[in-house]
């Protein structure tokens, strides 16, 4: 156990801390909430159309939850939506360096999604949440 004599022990062996929990991925929420439908969280594909809150959805998810008059199983962020022009349809530009099929790069291991599937037509900014992106 040490202390015989011989060595001397340090905090780190004496004082016991408490775990810090972990982190939720700040990037991976972010790229998740860019990527994603807000209701029926899929993979945005056009048309894309966004509310005034800032979220964006597929267009045919919208209009589903639209036609739907029981609304109670619908996700809470979604009650200022009640009809379709609440949200606007957006103009959005491919991104040249995105590839569906290739989502590995490396070994396999690796997922790149920092690259965004549309890039603002301007600038040639990605829209991945990192910068301003106005649509």
């Amino acid at each position: 156990m040490g202390c015989d004599g011989g060595t001397i022990p340090t905090r780190d062996e004496l004082v016991r801390l408490k775990k810090k929990p972990e982190q939720r991925d700040k990037d991976g929420h972010r790229l998740y909430k860019w990527q994603h439908c807000s209701i029926s969280q899929e993979p945005l594909r056009k048309p894309v159309v966004a509310c005034e809150m800032g979220r964006l959805y597929n267009k045919e998810s919208v209009i589903e939850l639209l036609l739907n008059k029981d609304r109670s199983n619908a996700p809470a962020n979604t009650e200022h939506i009640e009809k379709l022009k609440d949200v606007i349809e957006l103009q959005l530009t491919a991104n040249p360096a995105y590839n569906a099929k290739k989502t590995s790069v490396g070994d396999g291991m690796y997922n790149d999604a920092l690259i965004a599937p549309w890039i603002c037509p301007v600038t040639g900014l990605e829209m991945n949440g990192r910068f301003k992106f106005v649509f």
